[in-house]
């Protein structure tokens, strides 16, 4: 982490307690850093621009947004207390998501830190959360922040696709153990790399089409399987220095394998990759981070390929 990091702090208005804050102050006191803690908010009530009640209405957003940088300014003390650079503000924007992501261009935000909470079957499905919709559309690194603190040694696990099965670009690999070596290195933890490889899932394109049932040699398949992608892995893991015991590919599905090793190393961030997806497929068929965000229990960050534009609306 060389150089000034600027660092977003989306910070929950409604909250007592703010993981996210905490999170950034440990990631600055590690790396010199700017941290800006920022309220999007927005209420229906005082929307009123042209109406009777728009002067009314104007100064209500006034007064709010006041107080919310008044309560910045109370979180940001201590921090600026203990020598971090940290500034604040507030913004009326909707919806939340996108005002988010207004102010990470605006701010040129290294990355964007925010809190994560467990989110219904319902929203997960129409994808509504603010979650989901930073996940797919946010082009700045998004940590997503659980309630765990990390420890004293934080252990960091880089998932990775070296075979691109899943659409991602190949340089995002390498962007994604660069960025995990580095966190792991300033925050004085050490790097895993996760790989998972479906032999259920190729079976079942590869028979997609055909009529009649056809005895495949699944053994011999699986073992082939194997060797591709852990050679792809290895070569990928040589370039970036990663020890061979530090590295894991496994048989089975992703979402269960990662949430099994995480689990195992005691893990307290994965690293892992997306690619923004529109449209009924984009609906239908959310990626890996979509997939393992409520399932985790440590922070998920988020990387998506160089040069990804923000989906904004005109």
């Amino acid at each position: 982490m060389t150089g000034q990091k600027r660092i977003l702090v989306v910070v929950d208005p409604t909250a007592s307690q703010h993981p996210a804050i905490e999170r950034a102050a440990w990631l600055a006191r590690a790396a010199p850093s700017v941290l800006e803690l920022f309220i999007s908010d927005y209420a229906s009530q005082l929307a009123d621009t042209r109406g009777t009640n728009a002067a009314a209405a104007a100064e209500a957003r006034t007064a709010l947004l006041a107080r919310h940088k008044t309560r910045l300014e109370q979180l940001a003390g201590p921090l600026a207390a203990e020598g971090l650079n940290v500034n604040v503000d507030s913004r009326w924007d909707y919806p939340l998501h996108d005002g988010i992501v207004r102010k990470a261009l605006d701010f040129a935000a290294d990355v964007v830190v925010k809190d994560t909470h467990f989110h219904s079957v319902l929203k997960r499905s129409i994808f509504s959360n603010t979650d989901w919709s930073l996940i797919r559309n946010c082009p700045n690194p998004l940590w997503l922040v659980k309630p765990r603190r990390p420890g004293q040694k934080p252990c960091i696990v880089a998932a990775v696709d070296p075979l691109h099965e899943r659409d991602k670009p190949a340089e995002l690999d390498n962007k994604i153990l660069r960025t995990a070596a580095t966190l792991a290195k300033a925050l004085g933890g050490e790097l895993h790399v996760f790989h998972a490889f479906d032999i259920a899932a190729a079976l079942a394109v590869s028979t997609d089409s055909m009529t009649m049932p056809v005895a495949l040699p699944v053994r011999e398949l699986t073992d082939a399987m194997r060797v591709e992608h852990t050679d792809a892995v290895n070569a990928l893991c040589a370039k970036h220095g990663i020890p061979a015991d530090h590295i894991h590919v496994q048989q089975g599905g992703t979402r269960e394998l990662l949430m099994t090793l995480t689990d195992q190393l005691r893990a307290d961030l994965v690293v892992m990759g997306a690619v923004s997806r529109s449209g009924l497929k984009g609906l239908f068929l959310g990626n890996t981070a979509e997939d393992v965000l409520d399932r985790l229990h440590c922070d998920l960050l988020i990387l998506k390929p160089d040069g990804l534009k923000a989906p904004l609306p005109t």
